[in-house]
Order: C-alpha cells, then structure tokens, then sequence
C-alpha cells in the first residue's frame, strides 16, 4: 500500500518506519523543515533504540521517503495516517489545533478516495469532527478510521512490530477490511470496533495503567510504615492473572507525553458530559505527591534543613531509553531544590541537552559523568533507571562523595549492592533495606 504519515514525533515516525519495513511505500511529512532535512540526511531527531537502523534500511530500499510537501505526498496515497501532536491545554483538554490543520491540507489536497486514519491521540468525538471539515472543503469520497497507538517510549519500535493488539474504529466495513489487511502481519489479535469505542479505548488503557502505578505506589507509601517490602507484595500480587505484573514497580511516578496528559484530558472529557471521574483524579493526585517523597527523605536525614547543601541528581528522562523529559519527575524535585537554596548537579546518558532546554533555571552544574555529580555531593538522587546508574560501583561512589547519602527513586539497588558500603540509604517501599535513618516519614507542607 502507499501511505503518508503526517507528523514525524514518537508516533508518526516509528510508525512510517514500521509500516515500510513491512514492504509499504511510505512518506512522512512534517512542517518542521529542520526535522525534515535531519531525516533526509540519515539522522534521527528522537532516541529510540533499533529506529535508526530501520530507517536507513527502508531509506535505501526505497520504501521510505520523507519530505515537508504534504499535497504531493497525500495525493499519491491510498492511506493518509494522523500523527501529529495534541498538546495539553491549561484545562487538561487536548488541543487539536495541529489535527484541524492537517485535516484541512489533507482535504485541499485530495484526488480520489483515501482512508484516513487517526493515529493521534484524541478525545471521543474528533474522528467525526475531522470527518465533517474535511467534508466541508472537499467533494472526494474518503472514509474515516480511528488507528489508536499503543507505544511505549524505549520500546517503540518493538511495540509497532510486536503488538499486543491492533484497534481499529471504522464505520464503513471496506475500509475496516483494508485497515486489517494492513496490520495483518503484525498480529491476529486485531479489534474492529466503531470509531468512538476506539478513542476511547486508548485513554482507557492509559488511565488505567496510570492507576496501577499509583496504586503500587500507595501501597509502597504503606509498607514504609509497616514494614513490609513493595517489591516481595508487587510480586505476590502479579502472580494474580487478574492482576497482572506489569505496572506494579514502585517508584516516583510516572511521566512522559501520554499517562500525565491522558489522565487530565480523560478527567476533562468526563467532566464535559458532566461526570467527576473522583478514581482518576487521585490517582493524578498520588503521582504528583508521589515525586515529592524523595524531597521527604532528604528532609529526613538532613533535619529539615537543605539550603547549602550539594544534592546530586541521576537521571533526567522521565523513563531509561528515551530522551523525552516531557513531565519528567526531575523537573519538580530540581526546581524544589534549588528553590531551597540547594546546589543541584546533575546528569543524564541521553537526555542531559533535551532537559537543559526543558529546565529554563540557571544555578545547576551539568555534568558529563555519573561520577561527576557524586563528586563533594553531599546526597545523590537516582531518579532514572538507566544501566548505567544500576551498574555503579557503590565503593567508589561512595568515596567521591562529601557524605555517602542514597536516595534511590526507582528500587534500582538491592541488598547485596549495598554490602560493605556506609551509605546511609532510602528507597521506595523497602524500609528493611533502610541504612543511617530510622524515623517516620514526616508530612512535608508544599
């Protein structure tokens, strides 16, 4: 088949890359000439382990084009997929300012019969508001799928080629039929359903997996107190094929692009018909408090005292194996930091120069080298779960270091790491593991 993919973020980009790979000719299309001209000469504008390699596999075969003339590119299509961004608002709603748009080229450019897809995430309704502007500018026959994605930042390209399911939302039974056609070769576990039950499919697996991590996460809030281990309870339960093990690792929360703004814009889509989702606004509300324990324990040990201090920071990606600092965690606990007069250090493998960006303070010491940020700190905070971090040698850490003081996010160390070092040690839900500190967490007013 000939397909356009409009919009080269995480989701277009991998998608038209997928989508080649499996022997369609493809063309992605961006605005962004910049982006376009970084793809045309061989580089890739995100970090997504195994993309590049596609890319430039497809590229020399000639199944993959990419350019930023989008009439060209849709009028020698028989499928036109939405991929570009639908950023949050103040109110939480999605804006599809860059959907409308998209739709109104698409529309000006039509030749004939396309399918177009949306590939973008978008509240329920949006594939029938699409369909009525592109059908208010054109007379060319088309039908409208919904095409919701289900990647994980760091795993894209394995997610597109290996998915759990394939969900298509289609009124018209032709187009539904070519849309499965189409992802055949990925999987048999393809769900046709209406356009709006698609929509909502995917916010409703976001916000539920959002809710499984704030539910850990209390639960992990619980066993500090008690005295119980997060991770021995998070295995008992995963063994509960009810329950699942996925989504059950405590920690500081979650960030990204999709589970925070998905969240808010469900609570708004819910509110718009007039129903208060009471379930997903706490678990909004856990994820954000949640960041603020690792404040908490720094607070703990250092007496309620921070300013002065050196606090070094690892990990600024909101995941490992990403680049992408969108709601990240680190972003709260660094402005809090150095809001309170602390000396901020940090580093990230791959997402240090996107953070820089992102973080719009001055005052903190970007550091080249993991070592580096240990170096007279006088606590660290492992925020990221990268290799590099879970790899460390705690002996030698914990020499460069003003005070050996551990303040780990993501459980990424166990007992045995710990041996034969004077760390005084935090991490989530493991109070056993628990070296130097021994009171109560306190409530910290913000």
């Amino acid at each position: 088949m000939k397909i356009t993919v409009i919009g080269t973020g995480y989701v277009g980009l991998v998608s038209g890359v997928c989508y080649a790979e499996l022997g369609n000719e493809v063309v992605c299309v961006d605005k962004d000439a910049g982006k376009i001209e970084m793809l045309l000469e061989g580089k890739i504008p995100i970090y997504e382990p195994g993309l590049k390699e596609l890319a430039d596999k497809n590229r020399s075969e000639g199944r993959l084009a990419f350019t930023t003339v989008l009439d060209e590119a849709v009028r020698g299509s028989d499928i036109v997929i939405l991929a570009v961004g639908t950023p949050p608002m103040p109110s939480g709603e999605a804006n599809l300012t860059y959907i409308n748009q998209a739709a109104l080229e698409i529309a000006d450019a039509m030749n004939g019969y396309k399918i177009i897809a949306i590939k973008s995430t978008v509240p329920v309704g949006t594939n029938e508001r699409v369909a009525e502007l592109i059908r208010s500018r054109t007379s060319e026959p088309f039908d409208s799928i919904s095409l919701p994605e289900f990647l994980r930042e760091g795993s894209a390209v394995k997610d597109t080629l290996y998915p759990d399911r394939i969900v298509i939302g289609a009124d018209n039974e032709k187009a539904a039929d070519a849309m499965v056609q189409l992802h055949r070769p990925l999987t048999d576990q393809i769900i046709v359903t209406d356009i709006r039950s698609a929509e909502m499919i995917k916010y409703a697996s976001n916000a539920f997996l959002a809710t499984k991590i704030s539910f850990i996460n209390e639960i992990a809030n619980i066993c500090e107190k008690v005295g119980a281990d997060v991770t021995k309870v998070a295995e008992g339960m995963g063994y509960d094929k009810r329950i699942g093990a996925s989504f059950l690792k405590a920690g500081i929360g979650y960030g990204g692009s999709c589970f925070p703004k998905d969240t808010r814009a469900l609570i708004q889509i819910a509110g718009n018909v007039d129903y208060e989702f009471k379930l997903l606004r706490s678990v909004v509300e856990v994820n954000q408090d949640q960041r603020m324990n690792v404040i908490r324990k720094l607070e703990t040990i250092f007496g309620g005292e921070l300013r002065g201090k050196t606090i070094g920071i690892w990990g600024l990606a909101f995941k490992p194996n990403t680049d992408d600092v969108r709601d990240t965690p680190a972003l709260e606990i660094m402005q809090y930091l150095a809001d309170n007069g602390v000396k901020v250090k940090a580093y990230d493998p791959i997402a240090l120069d996107n953070f820089k960006a992102y973080y719009g303070k001055e005052g903190v010491v970007w550091c080249d080298k993991a070592l580096d940020v240990a170096q007279d700190a006088d606590a660290l905070c492992l925020l990221t779960e990268w290799d590099e971090f879970a790899e460390a040698d705690l002996n030698l850490l914990q020499s460069v270091m003003k005070q050996a003081i551990l303040i780990d996010g993501r459980n990424v160390f166990k007992e045995e790491d710990l041996l034969g070092t004077d760390f005084i040690y935090y991490s989530v839900g493991r109070p056993s593991l628990n070296k130097g500190v021994k009171e109560q967490i306190p409530v910290m007013q913000l």
